[in-house]
């Protein structure tokens, strides 16, 4: 069994072992990271042989600390992170470059059939109907987006969404409502079989989808992080947040994970406080007084027109993991125009949790 795993802001480590009895066996770790002394990479895999294939990552972190011999020091390296490679091995977990991705990149389209939209492609990569696809949103409008689980009340205010224009739209995803304006937002969704994430922990699988998204940052001369458990962070502020969806496949198909993110660009933060009803108590967790303040727009960081952050974006991913044009099918927009119709524009559905 095979197991890699990127560690964020670290190296790449690998794991081959053999799975008999139920124990681990023959376990080898490799990578380009940094280790001292060089025992430590025997203590270690010595700490692995034998450990019961049930292990979770926790246990199996647990064993690697107490084996290392005191002074070791790692770089680009954690326990941690050799502990999820040893369960995506077990876990036969894919990889990134396993798959023939797909772009979608098309037209403005209305909030509604954009939450349609990641429904139906997410389902049909779940069923096995589709490659994985990353699409790249363009607003046909301007939107309040609610989590899943949301209270719509306590999250918009009514009037000041009418005053602006703003439609309201719930997403099938968790989290927090997100404030769109078009060309004034980045917004794209990864729809990936759920393999890909195998072994992770549902923390770990946001740091790992969003690998890509900082690399293509760092090379617009921003440096950013993933900041647990679903925000991209600088050093001037937050730029995005992420959420995620997992569906089940039918007849024994693993299944698929929707990995979505809006990114600020450029924001009008006057309009944002008009409309979202943003408490103390969030702001008090955030580290600080204002909400102008949480976000820093990518614009004022790259100084690059909109369309040119999103090309190098797609530029980072393809030449990552190759990428290749693509559009929705006619059955696929059918059936996400019907969905929005009957679910995402309904008020029985953007106001389920009232």
């Amino acid at each position: 069994m095979h197991g890699e795993y990127k560690i964020p802001g670290g190296k790449l480590v690998v794991v081959d072992l053999d799975k008999q009895d139920e124990v681990l066996r023959n376990v080898q770790v490799a990578g380009d990271f940094f280790l001292e002394p060089d025992e430590a990479l025997f203590a270690l895999t010595r700490a692995l042989e034998g450990a019961p294939a049930t292990t979770d990552a926790e246990g199996l972190t647990r064993r690697i600390k107490a084996a290392l011999p005191e002074g070791t020091v790692m770089y680009g390296l954690t326990a941690e992170g050799i502990a999820v490679a040893v369960r995506r091995a077990l876990a036969q977990a894919t990889d990134w470059a396993d798959y023939d991705w797909q772009l979608i990149h098309e037209a403005p389209q209305s909030p509604a059939l954009h939450m349609a939209l990641d429904q139906v492609l997410t389902e049909e990569v779940a069923a096995g109907h589709r490659p994985p696809t990353l699409r790249v949103w363009e607003w046909g409008a301007p939107a309040v987006i609610i989590g899943s689980f949301q209270s719509l009340r306590n999250e918009v205010d009514p009037e000041g969404a009418a005053r602006h224009g703003i439609e309201v739209v719930r997403r099938i995803s968790g989290g927090g409502a997100m404030f769109v304006e078009s060309g004034n937002t980045i917004t794209y969704s990864l729809s990936a079989p759920a393999s890909l994430v195998s072994g992770l922990s549902f923390a770990d699988s946001y740091a790992y989808l969003d690998e890509w998204v900082l690399g293509a940052l760092g090379d617009m001369g921003i440096k950013a992080w993933y900041q647990p458990l679903n925000d991209i962070a600088t050093e001037a502020g937050k730029v995005a947040g992420a959420a995620q969806k997992r569906m089940v496949g039918p007849d024994g198909n693993p299944g698929a994970v929707l990995h979505h993110v809006t990114m600020s660009y450029d924001i009008d933060a006057d309009k944002m406080l008009d409309v979202l009803r943003i408490g103390r108590e969030k702001m008090s967790d955030k580290g600080t007084t204002s909400a102008k303040k949480r976000v820093d727009p990518l614009r004022r960081q790259t100084g690059l027109p909109r369309e040119t952050v999103i090309d190098r974006m797609i530029a980072s991913f393809r030449t990552r993991y190759g990428l290749h044009r693509d559009h929705a099918t006619a059955e696929e927009t059918a059936r996400a125009q019907h969905l929005a119709a009957t679910k995402f524009a309904t008020p029985e559905w953007t106001a389920r949790v009232p």
